[in-house]
Parts: structure tokens; sequence; C-alpha cells
């Protein structure tokens, strides 16, 4: 019976958007051999990795006052450095979510130098020190027993108010552990499906294909197999407004935007300034109406890290106990 009742609760509570993320700062930013096997996103580069971290945390501490300056609270996490360095950890959507319900998850990632950056209970504390409650904690991790990888908010895209979840299937992205996933936090459906690239392979991560907002999708439908993709787009289009970018708009990460509310419940969109040129101007039109812009230069971590403005944006669900930036 309660477990019946936390279900209901799951399914009642559900919102599109957070006003509220997490943060790590790149300070071990640098071009990451492992992740480079499966994203051709990433791009190695002549400078030193000290003048690569410079540069790095230099766009990062722009893009978190600009976002505290429109109303986002950002609650940055810093971390001791360990043995192995995490040169990805300024994406921390890969590795973690949160539910208004107060759980905080933990997920499978499939590099080795990834695994290091998952760190549940200094992101508690960190959380929790900002005014979140987590009221629990959970993980998938187990699953890298058997090699089974999900890489979060990285490979699924959330339809929250339907319950839904989108993802490219993927060696980040193992079928069973997303329907376990699914299963936990109360989500009816998922649609999964197949994506290739000129060269052949997979879309490494969902969220630079796709995104999804309150009322807007953007998708490169061309990567998705033309069978899957009418699926795909049926479902997206039944209370989404659908705007499709081409493979070149992908490369420039105009995929990879996450739309956010501010303290005061203005709609905004966060994406990379090399996103925001790439989007025609109807296509800015378009999201226009869906919330105000924010472009962000993230050209080195983008270039580098292969991932851009919505991969360095970890949502917060938790409930809140002070309204605060």
């Amino acid at each position: 019976m309660l477990k019946q009742q936390a279900l209901l609760q799951k399914q009642q509570a559900t919102v599109q958007n957070a006003n509220c993320v997490v943060m790590v700062p790149p300070k071990e930013f640098a071009f990451n051999a492992e992740t480079a096997k499966d994203n051709e996103f990433q791009h190695q580069v002549k400078e030193s990795n000290e003048e690569i971290r410079r540069n790095a945390m230099q766009e990062f501490g722009t893009m978190v006052d600009e976002l505290r300056q429109a109303g986002v609270q950002v609650v940055v996490f810093d971390y001791p450095l360990g043995e192995v360095e995490t040169p990805d950890a300024v994406f921390p959507n890969n590795w973690f979510s949160t539910t208004l319900a107060g759980e905080l998850y933990t997920f499978p990632m499939a590099c080795n130098n990834r695994q290091q950056e998952v760190k549940p209970d200094a992101l508690r504390e960190t959380l929790e020190f900002a005014g979140r409650q987590v009221k629990s904690l959970d993980s998938l991790t187990s699953y890298l027993d058997i090699d089974a990888h999900l890489e979060s908010t990285g490979v699924m895209v959330m339809d929250h108010p339907n319950r839904t979840i989108y993802a490219a299937l993927s060696q980040r992205c193992d079928r069973e552990v997303l329907e376990d996933y699914a299963e936990r936090i109360g989500y009816e459906r998922v649609v999964s499906f197949q994506t290739a690239l000129p060269s052949g392979k997979p879309i490494y991560h969902t969220n630079v294909m796709m995104a999804i907002g309150e009322n807007f999708c953007v998708i490169c439908d061309e990567v998705i197999p033309e069978f899957e993709r009418r699926f795909v787009i049926k479902s997206l289009a039944k209370d989404k407004q659908v705007i499709s970018i081409s493979l070149d708009q992908m490369n420039q990460f105009c995929g990879n935007i996450l739309q956010l509310e501010t303290v005061n419940g203005e709609k905004v969109i966060a994406m990379s300034q090399s996103a925001y040129d790439a989007f025609s101007p109807a296509q800015r039109v378009q999201l226009s109406s869906h919330g105000r812009l924010l472009p962000f230069n993230v050209q080195t971590i983008e270039n580098i890290g292969g991932g851009s403005v919505r991969c360095m944006l970890g949502e917060v669900f938790l409930p809140s106990r002070a309204r605060a930036l």
C-alpha cells in the first residue's frame, strides 16, 4: 500500500523545468581519450592543458554568473582532486538525477575515469547546504558488474508531464537499465530508438540530438532510421511544437539546449553561443516563444569535451527549503 501511494505521488507531481542546477568546475578539464572512442564531437587541440583549463574555467565562471543573474539557482559542486583525473567532470548531468519526491539517483558510467565523478554523499551534502532536501539515495551503479551502462540525462531526454523517457540506444544506454530506472521513478513509457551518424556509429548521448521543453522539442530526426523516426515524431508532436534541426546544426549543439525556470517562474532556454548562431532566424523566433534565450560562450568546453551547455547542467528537482540564488 505504501509503495502504491509513493508511486501515485510520483505520477501526480511532475513538472518539466527545474529552477535549480548543479554545475561542476572544469579544474581537471582536458581531452578525454577514453570517451573519444565513441564521441565524435570531441576534438584534440594544440594548446597546453594549463591553457585549456584556464579558458574552460573562465567560460564556466561566466556561465554560472549569467545564469544566476537570470534568476536560475546554481549550486556549484566542487570536489577534492583524487588519484584519477576526471577531465569530464564539467558534465555532471551524466552521473546523477533528482526527483520532486526528494530522490537522488546515481548511474553506471561507461568510462573508467568518468566513474570517478560519481560522489553521491558529497553531492547530497552540497545540495542540502544549498537548501534542497535529499530524502533518499538510490543507485544503478551495480549494473557495472555486468558491463551495462546508463548515463543519466545524457542518454535520457525526459518528458516529465507525460512520464515518458526518450532514449537513443548505444553502449552508454542499455535498454535493461533504462527500463529499470523508468520503473523506479514511476514513468510508464520509454521510447527507445536507434541512431546512425554518417560514420555509421550511433549518437553517443541522446541530448546532443534532441531536447524537450514544456511545449516544444528540438530534434535531429534525420539520424533516426525512417521506420522509427515516424513513431518518435508522432509521439512528440502530440503536445509539442517540433523544431527539426539538420545534422550540421546538431554538430553545432543545437540539440544540446535546456529549458529552465527562474525563481520567479520565468521560462529561459540555455544554449551555447555556437548553437544560438546555428539556429535559423525563424527557429530562434520559435524558441523565443517558449522562453528567453540565454546563449553562453563555451567554445573550449564543447570543442574539446564534445558536450555543450545542456551537458554542463545537472537539473535539481528536489524539494526546496529556501528560495535563494
